[in-house]
């Protein structure tokens, strides 16, 4: 049996990479082979999925975390000449301690510094992946320190929500109370140099981080679907009999513009069984197998040795 393996990274416990690299000693136990092809949609995990495909440098840049303090955070040149930034790696939520966060406060202005580092190195162009940041500022941090963008640039959005929409979905899971919400969207809804961009699909990702970019000339895709694509998803994908996919936690968005998602759905087009792994799974993805792993954090690890054991047992 040949395996595709395509994980996200199961947040705050895996990387993707780490995750299909466990699935691949389960299989290689059960003498079944797999190409290792992790994945992700814009968010965590963006650009450590390029550099398992492509190879490249890691670059370091000291940039501002959503507070404002000095943090290093990497980005990606590939030898290619694209520069592959995340901006989760200056402003992600995990960076900010549960107490910590507060949306209110919290700046982009890291990703735009961010971005400058890559710059500064000449890039033919740019990939920004946007998503698990603690911000909802539409982007005004950013555009404090940077300018509208020389080279060709895409965005890819780990949601495709306009920018009306990102602090009432996403600011409470990042910290927000119900009147933080409201002042939150009174914010983004006077940003007046983000109306021409506010309806875009994907405005409202990296709280309104996607409108401020294409503001600044970038183009906004469907992460999920840039990456596969970016990746040669569709290429690598005959000769494989199954296909294993899965994030952190299987829900209803799953299926809905997430990268398993389209991994599952791309597979199902082809003819070729997906298999969808959860830590947690609250809703199965339509027409894949979805596995539920123990939910354990500290098991994580050792449940994709199993599933991949399984899997090459016939399982």
């Amino acid at each position: 049996m040949r395996a595709l393996l395509c994980p996200a990274s199961l947040k705050g416990v895996l990387s993707a990479q780490a995750a299909a690299s466990a699935i691949a000693r389960g299989l290689d136990k059960g003498g079944a082979s797999a190409t290792e092809l992790p994945v992700a949609d814009g968010g965590e995990g963006t650009t450590e999925a390029f550099a398992a495909a492509f190879g490249g440098e890691w670059r370091m840049a000291v940039v501002s975390d959503p507070l404002g303090r000095a943090r290093a955070a990497p980005w990606l040149a590939l030898r290619d000449g694209r520069a592959v930034i995340e901006a989760a790696a200056a402003l992600g939520l995990p960076l900010l301690a549960p107490e910590e966060r507060d949306p209110l406060r919290a700046s982009s202005r890291g990703l735009g510094e961010l971005v400058l580092a890559a710059l500064a190195e000449s890039p033919r162009s740019l990939v920004v992946g946007l998503g698990g940041t603690a911000t909802v500022d539409g982007g005004v941090g950013l555009r404090e320190v940077l300018r509208p963008l020389r080279v060709p640039t895409v965005a890819l959005c780990d949601v495709r929500v306009p920018l009306a929409d990102a602090a009432r979905l996403f600011a409470p899971q990042k910290g927000a109370s119900p009147d933080d919400v409201a002042e939150l969207q009174r914010r983004l809804g006077a940003l007046d140099e983000l109306r021409p961009y506010a309806r875009l699909p994907g405005a409202g990702a990296a709280g309104g981080l996607g409108a401020a970019l294409a503001a600044l000339g970038a183009e906004l895709v469907p992460g999920a679907g840039a990456v596969l694509d970016l990746l040669g998803f569709d290429e690598r994908l005959p000769g494989h009999d199954v296909v294993v996919t899965g994030e952190g936690e299987v829900d209803e968005t799953t299926g809905t513009g997430k990268a398993p998602g389209e991994v599952a759905r791309r597979a199902r087009a082809a003819g070729v069984r997906c298999v969808v792994f959860g830590g947690r799974v609250a809703a199965p993805v339509e027409e894949a197998e979805t596995v539920a792993l123990s939910g354990d954090p500290d098991r994580a690890e050792d449940d994709l040795v199993e599933l991949g054991r399984r899997l090459a047992a016939g399982g």
